[in-house]
């Protein structure tokens, strides 16, 4: 990568030595490391874990044992960077549910038909997916791993990143006095996540830190495993969902997943958060706008007790603003941005995010300078960030520095509540805005001729009445 103060020795492919660090061995970092292993003799992927032998969840992934969706953005995403990784995903029982066909679902008012599915979703484990991710990506000889390790600095000065600082953890490293390790590198990328540590180490060096932008509904959500007594959840759906809004703030559904189990997530928003007792737990989903949620606990038998998240701020650092900041130095994933789970966007922006990097290391049209870089993986997640913080700033109680509505908010919020008045039942609005919604069209698809009309002058299509326990037929 060029540093920022020349226009010479850009990061090109392969070649010179090039050593690049990855800090964080989650998905964005190992995708990360993916990408690089191209364009660097060495990537050594930071990880302050030990990876579990199989599927999974670890210890630094607190958020890793409960609900997770893989949009078909990220599929696409995937694929495209590990080809033949969705055959592996599929082979491995991974549930693939077609939208909105396979699954009952409640939103603002209204059940979703239930029509021809337009985009699918995959609702397996988060530990089965990066489980899959990581044996393709360390297979490569140029990657390799240094696991139960911390980052706690970063070597250069306020114009150029030079390594980072590592520290051994457990076996009372810290209590022994141990030194840091300086490792040297070419490039470092930050995939630590939403804890990330690196506005504090760009300081340190003299560097300016990012600014950051906050919006937190204080929403929390606990989850449990069941196993159901009966396969088809009571219909010939593959699982539930009930979504919230700013009139009715209760949300969570059950989800199947890849081991025969579902899993039940219940949220709530501050001071009213979902339990984590047994009873407590079955006893918040009688909050829901139907009980079919609840009906379904009370007859499944329930495979582990029910265990709570409470960090689901979206937070964004602006790295993409000019600044007096390193060249050498990236951030990625949740380090950049971090979005409620309730949207289920990570997996799908840090595999997006991967491509981003790996198109502007190759774009022939301009150098990729460390500034150009964190622009356009900034870029990869902004869609992402527009539906999630778009959503969460309306949510009542709301905070952060990132809750004020503009102008120009409340005209596309105008007809934004208009597409989701029709996102239910209309079959072109639908399609539309679930492709939106699933980060593979852009925001602007909403505005295309044919939706325009439909959202402007089309009539609210009638929905159900009550859950759909059956699929549409064709025709209907």
């Amino acid at each position: 990568m060029a540093d920022d103060a020349r226009t010479n020795g850009s990061w090109g492919p392969g070649g010179g030595g090039r050593h690049a660090v990855v800090v964080g061995g989650s998905m964005a970092g190992l995708l990360a490391a993916h990408v690089l292993s191209e364009h660097a003799d060495k990537v050594t992927v930071v990880e302050r874990d030990r990876y579990p032998e199989g599927p999974e969840p670890r210890a630094g992934v607190p958020q890793g044992r409960h609900a997770h969706v893989l949009l078909e953005g990220g599929q696409i995403a995937l694929e495209a960077l590990l080809p033949g990784f969705m055959a592996e995903l599929n082979a491995s029982g991974a549930p693939r549910l077609g939208q909105p066909a396979d699954m009952v679902q409640w939103q603002s008012g209204r059940w979703f038909r239930r029509t021809a599915p337009t985009s699918y979703i995959y609702t397996g484990s988060r530990g089965q997916i990066e489980h899959l991710v990581r044996a393709r990506v360390l297979a490569n000889p140029a990657i390799t791993t240094v696991t139960a390790t911390e980052a706690v600095g970063l070597l250069g000065d306020a114009s150029r990143v030079r390594g980072v600082l590592l520290r051994k953890r457990g076996e009372g490293s810290r209590a022994n006095g141990q030194e840091p390790q300086a490792v040297p590198a070419d490039l470092v990328v930050d995939a630590s996540g939403s804890g990330s540590r690196a506005s504090q180490w760009l300081s340190e060096l003299g560097a300016e830190p990012p600014e950051e932008e906050i919006i937190d509904t204080g929403l929390a959500y606990a989850s449990r495993y069941y196993r159901n007594k009966n396969d088809n959840l009571g219909s010939d759906s593959l699982g539930y969902f009930v979504f919230p809004n700013p009139a009715q703030v209760y949300g969570g559904g059950v989800l199947p997943l890849e081991d025969g189990r579902y899993l039940a997530i219940l949220s709530g928003l501050r001071g009213d958060e979902p339990p984590t007792d047994e009873d407590g737990f079955t006893a918040f989903a009688a909050r829901f706008p139907h009980p079919l949620i609840h009906d379904w606990l009370l007859e499944a038998e329930p495979d582990t007790p029910p265990f709570g998240f409470r960090q689901t701020s979206n937070v964004r650092r602006r790295y993409d603003r000019p600044g007096p900041r390193p060249a050498g130095f990236l951030a990625t994933g949740d380090a950049l941005c971090t979005f409620n789970p309730i949207y289920g966007q990570g997996m799908a922006v840090a595999a997006m995010s991967a491509v981003a990097l790996r198109d502007a290391l190759t774009d022939a049209r301009r150098t990729p300078t460390t500034r150009a870089v964190q622009q356009a993986l900034f870029e990869a997640s902004r869609q992402a960030w527009d539906i999630s913080a778009g959503a969460d700033k309306k949510m009542p109680g709301a905070e952060g520095n990132a809750v004020t509505t503009r102008a120009v908010d409340r005209a596309a919020g105008w007809y934004l509540k208009r597409v989701q008045q029709r996102y239910p039942g209309d079959p072109v609005v639908g399609p539309a805005f679930r492709s939106v919604l699933t980060l593979t069209s852009p925001l602007t698809s909403l505005f295309a001729p044919k939706v325009a009309r439909a959202v402007l002058f089309g009539p609210v299509p009638k929905t159900p009445a009550e859950p759909p326990m059956t699929r549409e037929a064709a025709g209907d």
